[in-house]
């Protein structure tokens, strides 16, 4: 049973004032939260049990009896009674407390080790790639995410770019991300095609995942002679080619992995023209941007020629929208970067 609270937002921009009294709200909240709610409901209970014992032994001392109004048994074995009562509860409430909190306890450790080893997932150090920049970012909402992307490098000059967003947060999603990279670090090792990629993880979710596990994800080789890519877009958020003002979206060509073993997926080209950009990013991005057309925002953010793309995009994110993984991987290809061939239909 996870540990989660809905806690009170706080709003970083408002003035003092307004601060000082979402502060006093805060710690009210806190006050009055029934923290036995993140129990299980059998223990839930019986810390409620002892907590009622307490109470009682509290009103005997105050009205001399043990049941009112009879004021019987009075004296030692009154006080004796009450004292019972009321440590017994207290031993309940507090048993129950300390299982609890170990419970807890090696949850948030379970988490941290989780997070470790979800951080060796993610590419900390890019190599080089001769005439683009490839820039990274990522958030996860929780102590893990359900996001996954990954930089492969391929024979002939070619690099793997590969996105994933897993459907639900927290454990299971980060579970089954780490089980996608390893799928496609295996098969890209083996036949690095995107269309490939897409179809065998497919069918490897649709077999040993729950059914209502899925992921979207966007494969795309780039060949850095030409600047051509070869996608596949799994229902994923399209991609943005940006290059001079105008944008080319990387639209869905099959269905999110792991519904059916049977879908079908389609490849195209794209061309990432010379100072030009492609933008991979999960719907946590756009989520979390504070207008009615995201997109428009990206766009802008993508025309900025100032060479500070990656933080314009991050600075997007609005903590109080945000309420998912963000994922961002840029690429951008220089000037210089070769010679642009003719477009593929």
């Amino acid at each position: 049973m996870p540990f989660r609270i809905q806690q009170p937002s706080l709003d970083s921009s408002a003035g003092p004032f307004r601060r000082a009294l979402q502060y006093v709200y805060s710690a009210l909240y806190y006050s009055f939260y029934d923290w036995t709610r993140e129990m299980p409901r059998y223990k839930r209970v019986i810390t409620w049990v002892g907590i009622l014992m307490q109470g009682y032994a509290i009103y005997c001392f105050w009205a001399r009896s043990l049941v009112w109004p009879l004021m019987w048994p009075k004296g030692f074995p009154l006080y004796a009674s009450a004292w019972l009562i009321y440590v017994v509860g207290a031993s309940l409430m507090n048993g129950m407390l300390t299982s609890e909190f170990f419970r807890k306890t090696q949850l948030e450790a379970d988490q941290i080790a989780a997070r470790q080893i979800q951080q060796t997932l993610h590419p900390e150090k890019l190599d080089e790639l001769p005439g683009y920049k490839v820039e990274t970012f990522y958030k996860p909402f929780r102590d893990v995410g359900g996001d996954y992307f990954d930089v492969i490098e391929l024979p002939d000059n070619r690099t793997l770019f590969a996105i994933a967003d897993v459907s639900g947060k927290g454990m299971p999603a980060a579970l089954l991300a780490a089980n996608i990279q390893a799928l496609v670090r295996s098969i890209a090792n083996v036949e690095p095609d995107p269309l490939a990629l897409a179809r065998q993880i497919d069918k490897h979710l649709s077999r040993y995942t729950p059914i209502d596990r899925f992921a979207t994800a966007v494969f795309v080789v780039l060949t850095r002679d030409s600047g051509e890519l070869t996608y596949v877009n799994a229902g994923h958020n399209a991609p943005i080619v940006f290059c001079s003002g105008s944008t080319t979206l990387l639209e869905a060509t099959g269905m999110p992995l792991g519904l059916f073993a049977d879908a079908e997926y389609e490849a195209r080209t794209a061309v990432i023209p010379r100072g030009g950009a492609l933008l991979l990013f999960t719907d946590g991005l756009t989520d979390s941007i504070q207008d009615k057309d995201p997109a428009n925002r990206l766009r802008d953010a993508l025309a900025d020629s100032s060479g500070r793309t990656m933080s314009n995009l991050k600075s997007l994110v609005d903590p109080k929208f945000n309420e998912d993984d963000v994922t961002i991987l840029l690429v951008k290809r220089t000037a210089s970067a070769g010679v642009n061939p003719t477009p593929s239909p």
